[in-house]
């Protein structure tokens, strides 16, 4: 259900709260652009900015401008366990397909209290669920053998979105889950390492660069699941300057500068964050041009 691109969709405000016109402009690009499925409320959505109100009428939103073409997921994680339960529960009552799981933060618990903690939400629901592994913003690193552990425990557990940046790390963890599940999913979270990631035997990506590159993206990916390795290093190469400088400030920064340039949203983020600088800007601008042609 979740291999090749999902796109980690961004949130469009307005003045006035969540600008839904130009959400579902989004959401309809990039079914139009062939990505496999869509992930809402995650890291690049500014979820933590986002009301409970706010939440359940995105999650509603998105689930019904879809239409079941594609796998909606929600980002439900948190660093109370209780409440991520909670929240997963309320993306499965409203339709989603399935939910990122994010390791919590601040808290940095010990692996045990990892396991515990993915295990306990994943059981207080009955639809999929994706583990998302981000040591750089959570301060906690989900392990390969915690993952392995996990994914033996609880069978709705179905992936993770791999986002340390160790690609060591993600080889261990493909190596283990081959021994545990040859089902389970392990998907890239960061753009730079999909290429690699999908030629050592993972599955696909959660993508910041979909946004702006849904179609490009999901060739990259389709072509290195297929085996056509020359193919999808070419657009890999080709797109590597975007991938990269997207993340040259804190993301959604950069995204959502190079979303709002196509016209799918204003470029308003919610504090703590805030536009992009104008230095980004100008090298958002060079590699849209480079990679793109826009």
């Amino acid at each position: 259900m979740f291999k090749g691109t999902g796109t980690a969709l961004i949130t469009p405000f307005s003045s006035s709260g969540i600008d839904y016109h130009n959400f579902g402009r989004l959401i309809d690009w990039q079914l139009d652009q062939k990505v496999e499925f869509l992930v809402v409320l995650g890291t690049t959505g500014e979820s933590p900015t986002v009301s409970d109100a706010e939440r359940e009428e995105i999650i509603r939103f998105s689930v019904e401008r879809v239409k079941g073409r594609v796998p909606v997921v929600v980002g439900t994680g948190g660093n109370n366990t209780p409440h991520a339960a909670d929240s997963s529960r309320q993306a499965q009552k409203l339709g989603a397909d399935g939910v990122l799981v994010v390791t919590p933060y601040y808290n940095k618990p010990s692996q045990e209290g990892l396991f515990r903690h993915f295990k306990t939400v994943a059981e207080s629901v009955k639809i999929p669920v994706l583990l998302y592994n981000v040591p750089g913003r959570t301060g906690v690193n989900l392990l390969p053998d915690t993952v392995a552990q996990l994914a033996a425990a609880v069978q709705n557990i179905v992936g993770v979105k791999e986002a340390s940046g160790n690609q060591a790390q993600v080889d261990d963890t493909i190596r283990k889950l081959r021994r545990v599940r040859s089902d389970f999913l392990i998907l890239s979270g960061n753009d730079d390492q999909a290429f690699h990631l999908v030629n050592a035997g993972g599955h696909g990506v959660i993508s910041v660069l979909s946004n702006v590159a849904p179609k490009e993206t999901s060739d990259m990916v389709r072509a290195a699941l297929a085996g056509r390795v020359t193919e999808a290093r070419e657009l890999h190469l080709k797109l590597f300057p975007l991938m990269k400088n997207l993340f040259m400030e804190t993301s959604p920064m950069p995204v959502k500068y190079a979303v709002s340039r196509l016209g799918y949203c204003d470029n308003r983020l919610r504090l703590p964050l805030v536009t992009a600088s104008d230095n980004c800007k100008g090298q958002i601008n060079s590699d849209m041009r480079e990679c793109l042609g826009v």
